[in-house]
């Protein structure tokens, strides 16, 4: 059994959960046992957005073929990787933060168990739209799929905590740091 702890924050596209999670960054900047993950993306790195590790498809195919990830999945056309060395961390103590997704926790939850904690970050329909067309990065036909997708997979049940980002960034982001805070305290 790990040890470690392993928040994975998911949510609809554009429900800030880079924000969220850069906010929650901030206040754990000073601790060396907690490691904000950059996940493996078959997206180049000007396309924007998180802090990942850009990667063409050969790569990330090699990647996983060599056991380099702890899972893997696809969604939106794009390939979503988790570095390996995760595992050694949480078995370590290590407390990890990780932006997943909704549809790919099934696959969180069988590689991590019980050292999974799972954020919801989520916003009103009409601030996901907004935030989706003020990014620039996607049609407004995959503005509309993405905005489709963010209903069908909307189950609160899923999480552990669910954070309406509908607001001043500090809250959301004190709201999921305060909960970090409050796991390691209990565990």
């Amino acid at each position: 059994m790990s040890q470690g702890t392993i928040f994975v924050v998911v949510g609809p596209s554009g429900a800030g959960k880079d924000s969220v999670m850069n906010h929650a960054r901030g206040k754990k900047a000073d601790d060396a046992n907690v490691r904000f993950v950059r996940r493996y993306i078959t997206r180049p790195k000007e396309a924007g957005g998180e802090d990942h590790i850009p990667v063409d498809h050969a790569g990330f195919s090699d990647l996983a073929v060599s056991g380099k990830l702890a899972l893997h999945w696809q969604a939106h056309g794009l390939l979503y990787g988790i570095p390996a060395d995760t595992l050694t961390e949480l078995d370590a103590g290590k407390v990890l933060v990780v932006n997943g997704s909704r549809a790919a926790l099934p696959v969180f939850r069988e590689v991590y168990g019980d050292s999974l904690k799972v954020v919801l970050v989520t916003a009103p329909p009409a601030l996901l739209a907004q935030r989706l067309a003020a990014r620039g990065r996607e049609s407004a036909e995959s503005v509309l799929k993405r905005l489709e997708r963010s209903g069908e997979l909307g189950d609160e049940t899923i999480a552990d905590l669910v954070i309406v980002n509908d607001g001043a960034i500090e809250v959301a982001g004190d709201r999921f740091a305060d909960y970090m805070r409050t796991c390691l305290a209990t565990a």
